[in-house]
């Protein structure tokens, strides 16, 4: 096979796209639900307790999904998990447009939860076999900023349909749009060996520039595979250091327009627009920083795993930042720094999920994703429970920020202590031979 180096169309970078599209559409389906919350409750005659259970069904259910899918995307593979999940995500957001009370509404949120859950995983199993190294910080960035900047578009464009056709237009219009990404996926999405369109030329520079995962299951079994990727000291710290990570991300995700209405006495309308400004940057730190500025280090010959440990530092120390908004009662300098720290989350964050196709032994992407998933959702789901009860106790977002601010800290040790080298995983074969990855390390 010749191994060429430089760039040769366009087929990967479509793939990027559409992975980009899909978690967009996943994020448009768990916002509408916030969006909706008032005459929701009103219709289906919910008190507040009752519309906080709906609001933490879909997190629990999701995180729970997050390794189970996780194997089966390496034992199934992409394009059948990602075929089926979609076409279920896209019945049960409509099964919410009809419900008629607490159960239903329930149960749709539950198993949209789990038809959602293997979408990140899938992710950043085919931008490892997509993307060479050298440009797996855009390709990651593509999937991971789509879900910052659905907090940038998806919350004005489900607010127009709620307005215009009611809290159940929002779910009929998410219905679509997730319709119209099944048939697409179902069309256009096959690894590399596969797909129609995809010129040998393009497949040899995939594989040849170094880094891409091999398809296939894994020679020592899935099973196998990931009960030693379980154990392993490497798995262990990327689940710590992005939960804690995640933990801390609540306070940005969930809680800062509550920050800024009952800390800050800003009006509803300046908060909408006060929120929207920290996803923006976040969106744009995203794909310039963490995939970019990544990409372009890496290509002029700087050890890829320096980079992206060096990067992840930055992001980490960057969105410590946030500490100082418990010092302050000036809405301008508080966006100031919780932007400063949003962004810093996020550039950790896309940068993290580069991590399981580099560590990660042939076929066992998914294992990884769907942990660390499972680390930063669950971790974010608690902390969201965990906030409310602080905030009705003590009046005060301070504490809360602190917390956060000591999470982001561990985040930091894991990352850079913990860790170690950014590398493969060694995992025996059935025969007692060790198999890692046989392409280029980092």
């Amino acid at each position: 096979m010749t191994q060429s180096t430089k760039p040769v169309g366009k087929i990967r970078w479509s793939i990027a796209a559409l992975t980009g599209i899909g978690i967009l559409i996943n994020y448009f389906d768990r916002s509408n639900i916030s969006l909706a919350a008032d005459p929701m409750m009103k219709d289906l005659h919910l008190s507040v307790g009752q519309f906080g259970l709906v609001l933490s069904a879909f997190g629990w259910s999701y995180a729970a999904a997050q390794i189970p899918f996780g194997l089966l995307l390496d034992r199934i593979g992409i394009t059948w998990i990602m075929r089926v999940c979609s076409v279920l995500w896209t019945l049960f957001t409509l099964l919410t447009a009809i419900a008629g009370g607490l159960g239903l509404v329930m149960l749709a949120r539950v198993l949209l939860g789990v038809a959602e859950a293997p979408a990140f995983p899938a992710s950043a199993k085919a931008s490892g076999y997509w993307f060479p190294l050298r440009e797996r910080g855009v390709a990651t960035a593509s999937f991971d900023g789509a879900s910052r900047f659905s907090n940038v578009i998806g919350a004005p464009l489900i607010a127009l349909a709620i307005t215009e056709w009611g809290w159940r237009g929002g779910f009929w219009l998410t219905a679509v749009l997730s319709g119209l990404f099944a048939v697409v996926w179902w069309i256009w999405y096959r690894n590399p060996r596969q797909h129609p369109k995809l010129t040998r030329a393009e497949l040899d520079y995939i594989v040849g520039s170094g880094g891409a995962q091999q398809e296939g299951q894994p020679a020592a079994g899935t099973w196998r595979t990931a009960a030693t990727l379980l154990r392993n000291r490497k798995i262990l710290g990327l689940f710590l250091g992005y939960g804690c990570a995640g933990y801390a991300g609540s306070f940005f995700i969930v809680w800062l327009p509550g920050y800024l209405e009952v800390q800050l006495h800003l009006s509803v309308l300046k908060t909408g627009l006060y929120s929207t400004i920290p996803w923006i940057v976040a969106t744009l730190a995203d794909f310039f920083i963490a995939g970019l500025v990544v990409d372009r280090l890496i290509k002029s010959g700087r050890n890829p795993s320096r980079v992206r440990r060096t990067l992840i530092t930055v992001g980490i120390l960057i969105s410590l930042t946030v500490v100082f908004v418990a010092f302050t009662h000036d809405p301008v300098v508080a966006i100031v720094f919780i932007t400063t720290g949003t962004a810093g989350t996020v550039i950790m964050s896309s940068i993290t999920w580069i991590l399981p196709a580099i560590l990660a032994p042939t076929g066992a992407v998914g294992a990884i994703g769907g942990v660390i998933n499972f680390a930063n959702w669950g971790f974010n789901t608690l902390s969201t429970m965990i906030t409310g009860f602080i905030v009705e106790a003590t009046g005060s977002f301070t504490l809360v920020i602190i917390i956060a601010a000591g999470c982001i800290v561990l985040s930091l040790y894991f990352y850079v202590v913990f860790i170690g080298p950014y590398e493969a995983i060694t995992v025996p074969a059935r025969d007692g031979r060790p198999v890692a990855k046989t392409m280029e390390q980092n």
